[in-house]
C-alpha cells in the first residue's frame, strides 16, 4: 500500500489538513470505492480515479480561462464619461454571490466540478469590473497587477517545486498567524467603514500603506506555497479525481486575493 504523507494545514480556507483526508473524500464521494471500508481498512485501496497534479493544472488552467472570458465582460460594464467612472448596479450583488458560492464550496467540496466553474464566472466579472475602475485612473496598471501575479505564482512555484523554500511547521504557523491577522485589520476596517471610520494610514499612498501592502502581498504569496503543500499532500494520500476541481478553485480564491492586493499596492504607488 502506498505510504500516505502526513496531512497538514494551509491558510486558504478552502483548503486545510482534513479536506484531502481519504475518509472524508470517499465520504463525499462514494462513487469512487468499489466496495465500502470494512472496519479500519485504509480508503486509498478502494478507489478507481485518483487526483493528481496534471488534473489540477488542467482544471486551474480552465478556471483561469473562464475567469479571463468574463472579466471582459465585467471590464465593459463600466461606464467612463468626463462625468467619472459608472460601475454597474449588479457589482455588490456578484460580490457577495461569489462569496456565497465560495462558502458552499468550501462546506460541500464534491459540488465543485459544478461550483468552481461559476465562481470563476462570478469572479471574472467582478474582477473585469473592478480593473476597469483601477485601469480608468491608473492607465496600463491592469496589466501590470497581471504580469506580477503570474511572476509571483512561478515564483513561489518554483521555490516550493525545487526546495528552496520548504513549507515547515515553522513557516505554516507564521504563515497562518500573519494571515489571520490580516483578516481582523480587514473586518476591522469594514466594520469602522459602516460609521465613516478609516483606519489610518495602511489605505493611504503614505510609506504605512505601502509597507502594509508589501507585507500581505507577501503573505498571500506564501498562501501559495501552503496551498501547493496541501495539494501535494492530497495527491499523495490518494484523494479522488472530483477533488481536483476543488483544488483548482482553492488557487483560485489565493490568485484572486494576491491579484486584487497587488492592484492596491500599485495604486498606492503611482498615487505617490
Amino acid at each position: 500500500m502506498r505510504a500516505m504523507r502526513p496531512p497538514t494545514r494551509s491558510t486558504n480556507p478552502a483548503l486545510n489538513d482534513k479536506v484531502f483526508a481519504p475518509q472524508r473524500a470517499v465520504r463525499l464521494d462514494p462513487g469512487y470505492a468499489d466496495t465500502a471500508p470494512a472496519g479500519d481498512q485504509p480508503y486509498v485501496e478502494t478507489w478507481r480515479s485518483q487526483m493528481t497534479l496534471d488534473g489540477v493544472v488542467v482544471k486551474s488552467v480552465a478556471l483561469l480561462a473562464i475567469v479571463l472570458a468574463t472579466g471582459v465582460l465585467g471590464w465593459r460594464s463600466v461606464e467612463r464619461s468626463e462625468f467619472g467612472i459608472q460601475v454597474p448596479g449588479w457589482l455588490l450583488v456578484a460580490v457577495l454571490a461569489g462569496f456565497g458560492v465560495a462558502i458552499l464550496t468550501i462546506f460541500k467540496p464534491h459540488l465543485a466540478r459544478v461550483t468552481a466553474p461559476v465562481y470563476a464566472v462570478i469572479e471574472g466579472l467582478v474582477l473585469g469590473a473592478i480593473s476597469a475602475v483601477y485601469n480608468a485612473r491608473f492607465e496600463g496598471i491592469v496589466v501590470q497587477a497581471v504580469a506580477l501575479t503570474a511572476a509571483v505564482f512561478a515564483i513561489m512555484l518554483g521555490l516550493y517545486a525545487t526546495r528552496i523554500v520548504r513549507v515547515t511547521d515553522k513557516l505554516r504557523r507564521g504563515v497562518v498567524a500573519a494571515t489571520g491577522a490580516v483578516m481582523v485589520v480587514y473586518l476591522i476596517s469594514i466594520v469602522l467603514g459602516f460609521f465613516g471610520v478609516d483606519v489610518p494610514m495602511i489605505h493611504e499612498s503614505g510609506p504605512v500603506g505601502i509597507l502594509f501592502s508589501l507585507a500581505v502581498v507577501g503573505i498571500a504569496a506564501f498562501n501559495l506555497m501552503l496551498d501547493f503543500d496541501v495539494i501535494e499532500k492530497g495527491v499523495a494520500n490518494g484523494a479522488p479525481k472530483v477533488m481536483e476541481w476543488y483544488a483548482a478553485f482553492s488557487l483560485l480564491v489565493t490568485l484572486v486575493w494576491l491579484y486584487l492586493e497587488l492592484l492596491r499596492l500599485l495604486s498606492k504607488l503611482r498615487s505617490r
